[in-house]
């Protein structure tokens, strides 16, 4: 029981240190739309993911700002990313999608940005308890949230492979009824034409005859 506490101490203490967005988000065509992060202190660990869900060629382009405007990462007509870095500088961080290459098509991003200092939370002790013992369970639990944070970004990544094979169906559906509609006038215009055309024969041989 004991050791039951100190496990969901110890998670309650990590879960402390990360701050964590994740959104989904509309980006209209001709649209550029910020969001923005803070980070305390100097050193921390920033996490920034993101995945185009639906709309257009599932592309968008993006940008990493920093404190001071300096530009942290940034690319063009990416279908997804899962990126860690650095923050050298505490302040307020800005990540930027960007929708103006398209014209008319909408896209839905998915994204996250989570930020997490270096410093580890302290897993309480209990007399009796060697500091090996405790070592060897912050590294199981630190084990067990590195796995976790793992599953986490495959389930992110078959999310996103879900989505975009669902959108291909649905437009392969929508061109085989277009399709469909279409071939269907063209023989019902097909076979007008000839009852016209046949109509028009028949009609000027009577006439010839006449």
């Amino acid at each position: 029981m004991q050791n039951l506490f100190s496990l969901l101490a110890l998670l309650a203490c990590v879960s402390s240190f990360v701050s964590a967005t994740a959104l989904t988000y509309k980006l209209t065509p001709n649209e550029k739309a910020c969001f923005f992060t803070w980070v305390e202190n100097k050193g921390a660990k920033v996490a920034f993911y993101f995945a185009v869900q639906a709309g257009g060629s599932f592309d968008v382009d993006y940008s990493v700002v920093g404190p001071n405007e300096k530009i942290i990462m940034e690319g063009t007509k990416e279908r997804q990313g899962d990126f860690v870095f650095t923050a050298m500088d505490p302040g307020e961080i800005r990540v930027c999608f960007n929708n103006e290459m398209s014209t008319f098509a909408e896209k839905f991003v998915d994204f996250e940005i989570a930020v997490e200092n270096e410093e580890r939370a302290k897993l309480p002790s209990r007399q009796g308890t060697s500091p090996e013992q405790t070592t060897a369970l912050e590294e199981s639990i630190y084990k067990l949230s590195g796995q976790l944070s793992t599953i986490n970004r495959n389930q992110k990544y078959f999310r996103t492979r879900e989505n975009r094979n669902f959108s291909t169906v649905r437009s392969t559906e929508r061109r085989i009824f277009n399709f469909s509609v279409i071939e269907g006038v063209m023989m019902v215009t097909m076979a007008g034409l000839q009852v016209f055309i046949v109509r028009f024969f028949f009609q000027g041989a009577r006439k010839g005859y006449v």
